[in-house]
């Protein structure tokens, strides 16, 4: 875990799994986290988490999640070394999506921007419009 903001939980043997259980899960046992900045509130991605991912993150005090497209588990910034730090983790009312607030190092979105969300439907054009400035290149960090 990098700093001291979310001490590790004295968890026993087994309580990640009935934690997760409380959980509403899609039927690949797969539930939704968003990914907040937790000093500016700003949204920075969306990803899912199967209990394996959910375990770590509370164990370890960074972002693991469950890559749908590849099938496997993966740390935000394992290539790119942009990670994040685990500050607080919620669960909304329904019982079916988690919120996780975290530092991010660098970068969370892997085309260069600091959130997924930097494209904003511009109504009057009926297209996307960038919201937000690059703050690294791809190209150096993905080689």
């Amino acid at each position: 875990m990098v700093g001291n903001a979310y001490p590790k939980p004295a968890m026993s043997e087994g309580s990640t799994v009935a934690l997760f259980k409380e959980i509403k899960k899609n039927s690949d046992g797969l539930v939704p986290v968003i990914v907040q900045d937790d000093e500016s509130g700003e949204v920075l991605m969306l990803a899912y988490m199967n209990e394996e991912a959910l375990e770590k993150t509370i164990q370890l005090g960074k972002t693991y999640f469950y890559s749908r497209s590849r099938n496997k588990l993966w740390c935000k910034g394992e290539s790119s070394g942009h990670t994040q730090e685990v500050l607080k983790i919620y669960i909304d009312c329904d019982h079916d999506t988690l919120l996780v607030r975290v530092k991010q190092n660098v970068a969370a979105c892997h085309t260069g921007y600091y959130s997924c969300f930097y494209r904003q439907f511009d109504a009057k054009q009926s297209t996307w419009k960038s919201t937000g400035e690059k703050v690294f290149d791809p190209e150096k960090v993905y080689e």
